[in-house]
């Protein structure tokens, strides 16, 4: 089999252990999204691309693919769909799955420029990217000194949910699960250590939850952040198109054993075609 790398990091752990997996019995290709359109000696036709880049030139060239024939995991339309915070908790929450209640605004600017705020927020930009705005605002005083260094940002705001600071990473791979804490950006402490957790320690119904994210989005690698709704009961507050999944036993090879599997011809959930949400 003839497996293709959309990256322009192909030394990433994940990537990298699962390239080891592959060879040499099977050929793994590497494109750069950045220069794959240029190059005039263009790398063999592969069996799978693994889009593991969300740039608008990785997403054209996934998008560009597929239309030649060829399955690419995750899906263009998947990939670009989730990079919308607004329109991935519409079609969320349209599906049943708990996520948080989302509320939208054309730039920082306009919402330090509405009423006040009922209380402590997550503030997000609505275009999910490496190095995007994640904040907790507690205040005005602290929303316009965000608004002022942020003025022009699309954002969407979430009601800060008290918990205990820890988040549940959950990850999937093909058919396999993984599952780790997490100290969140949000904590007074700042990002911390990623722990492991054993599935069978995670609360009731995470994996479900976790399942029914990648139906709904037809993922077959992803990443969903659950934080406890302080009853007990689970809140979705991102989900991630082939997150990094680092330092997880397994992930290599049931990323491996999902691109031999799709190159093959199996599919594990139907395309999205593209959002329904406006």
């Amino acid at each position: 089999m003839r497996i293709g790398l959309i990256t322009c990091d192909p030394g990433h752990p994940l990537l990298a252990a699962t390239t080891a997996l592959l060879t040499p019995e099977h050929d793994v290709l590497t494109l750069d999204p950045e220069t794959a359109g240029q190059d005039p000696d263009p790398a063999p036709r592969a069996d799978v691309y693994l889009l593991k880049a969300r740039t608008p030139q990785a997403l054209a060239l996934a998008r560009a693919l597929e239309e030649s024939g060829a399955p690419v995991v995750n899906s263009a339309a998947a990939t670009a769909l989730l990079q919308d915070r607004t329109a991935m908790a519409e079609y969320a929450r349209r599906a049943g799955l708990p996520f948080a209640d989302t509320r939208t605004f054309a730039t920082l600017a306009e919402l330090a420029d509405g009423p006040r705020l009922p209380g402590p927020v997550v503030v997000k930009s609505r275009h999910s990217r490496k190095h995007d705005l994640v904040a907790r605002v507690d205040d005005d005083g602290q929303l316009r000194a965000l608004a002022a260094a942020h003025p022009h940002e699309p954002v969407v705001v979430q009601d800060f949910v008290p918990n205990s600071g820890w988040d549940h990473k959950l990850w999937a791979v093909g058919d396999r699960l993984f599952a780790a804490l997490r100290r969140s950006e949000l904590s007074p402490e700042g990002r911390g250590p990623t722990l492991p957790l054993a599935l069978a320690d995670l609360p009731p119904g995470r994996p479900g939850i976790v399942r029914r994210a990648g139906e709904v989005f037809a993922l077959d690698v992803y990443g969903v952040d659950v934080i406890d709704a302080g009853d007990g009961s689970p809140l979705i507050v991102d989900i991630n198109a082939f997150p990094g999944i680092r330092g997880q036993q397994g992930a290599p090879e049931a990323l491996a054993a999902l691109a031999l599997r799709r190159a093959g011809g199996q599919r594990s959930h139907p395309q999205v075609r593209g959002s329904r949400c406006r």
